[in-house]
């Protein structure tokens, strides 16, 4: 038996998958419910398949390639859902890992999950991109379809507007911030 045109082909998604696979996963389970997230990266790799000419050879720019594809199934999936809702990105487990709860971070990831809600979509997503997923500048561009530089901005309002938001969660902070913008 000859080595058919599909074997070189199936071994390269292997590679592809086995490597961007479990980034994927977490990529999805951000933005999805838990109950939906293998259909999406599913679907992410499906599309992979089908597009595999299309993959960068090297690997930076591979793990950039399958997110889009990932981020336009999970846009394809929200469709009909509320912008809003379709982009919002779930915090990391908050739950402790002991019994006893430190009151000071509790209160710290209350204020950051009260701030990451008052985000708007785009903000949510540019630092999930770069906090979360930690892609590169170049790769969440590439994700998003901006160039680098535009997304170096959104990345930069998006850290301003978060800390503006737990400034304003602490009204000592708030009151020298807004001392402070007042003076300039």
């Amino acid at each position: 038996m000859g080595v058919t045109t599909e074997q070189p082909r199936e071994h390269r998604f292997r590679a592809v998958f086995a490597e961007t696979h479990d980034d994927v996963l977490r990529f999805v389970q951000r933005r999805v419910h838990p109950t939906q997230a293998e259909d999406v990266v599913a679907e992410t790799f499906l599309v992979v398949w089908r597009r595999l000419d299309d993959a960068p050879a090297r690997t930076d720019p591979l793990r950039a390639w399958v997110f889009t594809i990932a981020r336009h199934c999970l846009l394809n999936a929200r469709r009909g859902e509320q912008r809003r809702t379709a982009l919002t990105v779930r915090l990391a487990d908050v739950s402790p890992r002991t019994q006893t709860v430190d009151p000071e971070l509790a209160a710290q990831r209350v204020d950051l999950a009260r701030a990451w809600q008052r985000l708007s979509a785009v903000e949510q997503e540019a630092l999930a991109l770069t906090v979360l997923d930690d892609l590169t500048s170049p790769q969440a561009a590439r994700v998003l379809g901006i160039s680098p530089a535009a997304y170096r901005l959104r990345l930069m309002r998006a850290r301003r507007a978060l800390r503006h938001h737990l400034d304003a969660s602490d009204p000592a902070a708030a009151s020298a911030a807004l001392a402070k913008e007042t003076l300039r």
